[in-house]
């Protein structure tokens, strides 16, 4: 008997361990990193707060003599790829490890929402050079094919949506509603694109701290169904469609 393909069993995308994050988080465009650079005083130091495992940090690297990628969090600093520019500190956003007046450029890529604020902006007026730039940088809610874009808001907002955390509206509307003490630039337009195809997604689906809370709660048949209604209208696994992020910036000088 044939079995229907809406009930057939689909593999547990959302259970890929630690390495998913590396693998799977979506790049910036390389115009984002050489935008940076121009905003910044000189290119002599730049300075990666809540760097992650490296994802802006590298591309910073290549326009700047010297970066500092800095992290809470030693597992994601353990993913993070060597560079001869490159230094990595495992260290909080309010107690950065650097001298006073030393940095040129301090960015926070989709990190900010989770800073104690007030204590970040003192550090980045300590280690910032005279006329630092800074920018508090995130990239908003996955834009994909029409066919595929209502059911993936739908999941996005409803079904997975009680289980984001607060911070998350932060990121939803470009730190919009974050102070932001510093005189404020314009930024440019940008976005990340990406060509993937279906497993790719899934993976990035899978880093999503809302995933991991749903999870926690025993809800992994609320995963895994719109994962196969998903699969069914993404269609042959292997195509590769395009995927857009906007990203959205805080921009400033020190």
């Amino acid at each position: 008997m044939d079995t229907d393909k809406t009930t057939a069993p689909v593999r547990n995308w959302f259970d890929l361990g630690g390495r998913a994050y590396a693998r799977f988080r979506p790049e910036y465009p390389p115009e984002l990193a050489r935008f940076l650079a121009t905003v910044a005083p000189d290119t002599a130091l730049a300075l990666d707060v809540g760097c992650g495992n490296g994802q802006l940090t590298v591309q910073l690297a290549t326009h700047f003599e010297q970066v500092l990628g800095v992290d809470p969090s030693v597992d994601q600093l353990a993913h993070a790829p060597a560079s001869p520019r490159i230094a990595y500190a495992c260290a909080p956003a309010e107690q950065l490890p650097l001298a006073d007046d030393s940095a040129s450029l301090i960015t926070a890529a989709q990190a900010a929402h989770w800073f104690d604020l007030p204590r970040f902006f003192q550090e980045v007026r300590r280690v910032g050079a005279p006329h630092a730039a800074v920018a508090l940088i995130s990239y908003g809610m996955l834009q994909l094919d029409a066919e595929l874009d209502a059911r993936f808001s739908r999941f996005y907002h409803h079904e997975i949506g009680p289980y984001w955390p607060p911070e998350r509206q932060l990121v939803d509307t470009g730190y919009t509603q974050l102070p932001f003490p510093f005189d404020e630039l314009a930024a440019p337009a940008l976005a990340i694109r990406q060509s993937w195809k279906l497993p790719q997604l899934l993976g990035y689906l899978s880093t999503w701290s809302a995933v991991r809370r749903a999870r926690e709660a025993g809800r992994e048949n609320l995963l895994q169904t719109f994962a196969a209604e998903l699969s069914l209208l993404w269609g042959d696994p292997a195509r590769v469609r395009e995927l857009r992020w906007p990203i959205r910036m805080r921009l400033g000088t020190v």
